[in-house]
């Protein structure tokens, strides 16, 4: 709990990680809370297509005649949950592999360093659409366990180097000197000394995976989802004409906004966090 307490004076006090912390807080509402109080309506209603914003249509309308707003709502909802499963099993696998290769060293790290510079390398977008040929993604997590599982290596590299800088940090000889596991090592006496640094890195991750996400729905290489952001701009793009037809404007730069606005709230809330907590930066501010 008091972690906590000084988790939030931190944020309070950064104003650019308030200003993340409000526009993220206002995505996880609109995730969470939206489709439970708005009813979605996929009816197609041609007589009520392109309707410009009003008291029943705050964005409008799109060429179908449902509602532009109803649709971000819900989508952000998918959108969202692949965002944060994917940096979840991201952390997951990059934190143990990082962790394992830089405290064991040895041939083990090594074994392990080869194999993460391999995935470092495998060329993600040409195997993402080789992926997506072959499986069926059926729900939001096999997609995030998809794009978790090229998105590991960097931060596992990242963890590795934390690790090898308070390898020889004297708890740390400690524990050895105790006998304890290398897993209480890892999760009991390591880890609270970099969640920050993973904290910062979770966030970003979220941002990548929604960008990926959506990108990979919007060229078609991911199931049909109507609202999804990235399927609601390819409709709008490529087929209502959405770029030539002023009528569409609202429902073609919505779910654009939506996003460029969630990355905003990200990479403001990872860099406070980053400023609030990253001893050089303060040090450097306090100069």
């Amino acid at each position: 709990m008091r972690h906590i307490k000084e988790l939030w004076e931190e944020i309070r006090v950064n104003r650019k990680a308030m200003t993340g912390f409000v526009i993220l807080i206002f995505f996880i509402l609109m995730a969470i809370v939206g489709p439970r109080v708005l009813k979605l309506d996929l009816t197609i209603r041609f007589s009520e297509r392109y309707q410009m914003p009003s008291w029943k249509h705050i964005l409008g309308t799109d060429f179908a005649g449902r509602d532009t707003f109803f649709q971000l709502v819900y989508g952000s909802q998918e959108v969202l949950s692949v965002g944060v499963l994917t940096a979840a099993f991201t952390i997951l696998i990059g934190f143990f592999i990082g962790a394992l290769s830089g405290l064991i060293g040895k041939w083990i790290d090594s074994v392990i360093m080869f194999i993460t510079n391999l995935f470092l390398t495998i060329p993600q977008f040409p195997i993402l659409i080789v992926i997506s040929t072959l499986i069926k993604v059926s729900n939001p997590l096999i997609f995030s366990l998809i794009l978790s599982l090229f998105s590991w290596g960097g931060l596992a590299r990242a963890i590795r180097s934390q690790i090898l800088s308070l390898k020889h940090s004297e708890f740390i000889i400690a524990c050895r000197i105790m006998n304890l596991s290398t897993m209480h090592i890892i999760f009991k006496e390591i880890m609270p000394n970099i969640i920050s640094y993973i904290a910062i890195n979770f966030i970003f991750i979220i941002q990548s995976a929604v960008n990926a996400s959506v990108g990979l729905m919007m060229l078609g290489l991911a199931p049909y989802s109507p609202t999804n952001w990235g399927m609601m701009i390819s409709l709008a793009v490529q087929n209502t004409g959405g770029i030539f037809n002023p009528r569409a404007y609202i429902y073609l730069l919505s779910p654009i906004v939506c996003l460029a606005l969630f990355q905003l709230g990200c990479i403001f809330f990872a860099n406070g966090l980053d400023e609030a907590f990253n001893p050089r930066i303060k040090s450097q501010k306090g100069a």
